[in-house]
């Protein structure tokens, strides 16, 4: 059993199950053992996973191509700063390196105060703890966390807190009996905290989620875990030794966004926003190279972001300009 599990039984047998949502923070940010914290890279052929940031320098040059355009199309401030939400190791520093850049991780660092610019977020939202409920008599009923002597396994609760319910009512369709689902309120507290210091800019979300409507396709829900480049729907397995995710819902967060003062200015599939970054050139800066290696290498990384990523990502862009919206 990891130092984790360990933790993690003790808190259960000293108080009592736990929320999932406390499972699945200590999962992925216990300041120690978490997953995210522990002192292993959990990216890449060797890791757990890939992300679009991995397939570098071709990403890297397209997002910066969007962060420029953005940059002039508000008239070139000179205070111009981009925030990169869930920076891991940092791969996108170089690509923002002409302007002032910010990254943040959970727990870890604070947003500017105020700035103008651009909040980038690839696969944060997605990882962010979330409460877990099941619909049963009519009603959301929280799905918490309890260790049997060998495992940890999900044991029923009461009612979901109010605003869980509010959260699951409006945004999951059509319950039935046994149905699964997650409340992602820790995304709505973030975009509120972007709001609250972006006085000018955008924010670009890439992540993997559905709509509510779309929610209809998974009555287990959306909870995922990943280890060496394999899936689990079993959120329970070995906490801290694995990434969990769980589907961002991006009709709560465009609800949200409107709320807190932002336009939404598009959700469209990944591979449409890299098509529009690479269009003004066809794309010759991202695969711009030294060689005939190189060129072949930049190119199969933009075929991979394009027809792999791109078809399974949404990207969701939020704008506010000094007036409003």
């Amino acid at each position: 059993m990891s130092v984790l599990s360990g933790i993690l039984r003790s808190e259960i047998e000293r108080d009592g199950t736990i929320s999932f949502h406390r499972f699945m923070e200590a999962a992925l940010y216990h300041p120690e053992h978490g997953y995210y914290r522990r002192a292993r890279d959990p990216f890449g052929k060797s890791g757990d996973f890939f992300t679009a940031e991995q397939l570098q320098p071709v990403f890297g040059r397209l997002m910066a191509g969007l962060a420029r355009s953005l940059w002039l199309e508000l008239g070139r401030p000179a205070d111009f700063t981009v925030v990169e939400l869930g920076a891991g190791r940092g791969e996108m520093a170089e690509a923002f390196s002409e302007f002032r850049y910010v990254p943040v991780e959970w727990g870890r660092a604070e947003m500017p105060a105020r700035f103008t610019g651009l909040v980038f977020a690839n696969e944060f939202f997605d990882a962010l703890p979330v409460h877990a409920a099941r619909w049963s008599a009519g009603a959301w009923r929280e799905r918490r966390v309890a260790f049997d002597g060998a495992s940890f396994v999900w044991a029923e609760g009461g009612a979901v807190a109010p605003e869980a319910d509010e959260y699951l009512r409006r945004y999951v369709p059509a319950c039935e009996q046994g149905m699964l689902a997650e409340a992602g309120l820790d995304a709505l507290e973030w975009l509120d905290a972007i709001s609250a210091r972006l006085e000018r800019g955008r924010v670009l979300a890439i992540d993997y989620g559905c709509t509510s409507a779309e929610l209809a396709r998974f009555p287990r829900g959306t909870l995922m875990t990943y280890r060496r480049h394999t899936a689990s729907a079993d959120a329970l397995l070995d906490p801290g030794e694995r990434d969990i995710t769980a589907h961002v819902n991006f009709s709560a967060l465009e609800d949200r966004a409107r709320r807190a003062g932002f336009g939404v200015v598009r959700l469209e599939r990944l591979e449409r926003t890299l098509l529009a970054a690479g269009e003004a050139d066809a794309f010759a800066s991202a695969l711009a190279s030294a060689s005939e290696a190189e060129s072949l290498a930049l190119r199969l990384q933009l075929k991979t972001l394009l027809f792999g990523l791109g078809e399974s990502f949404r990207t969701l862009t939020l704008g506010r300009t000094a007036g409003g919206q």
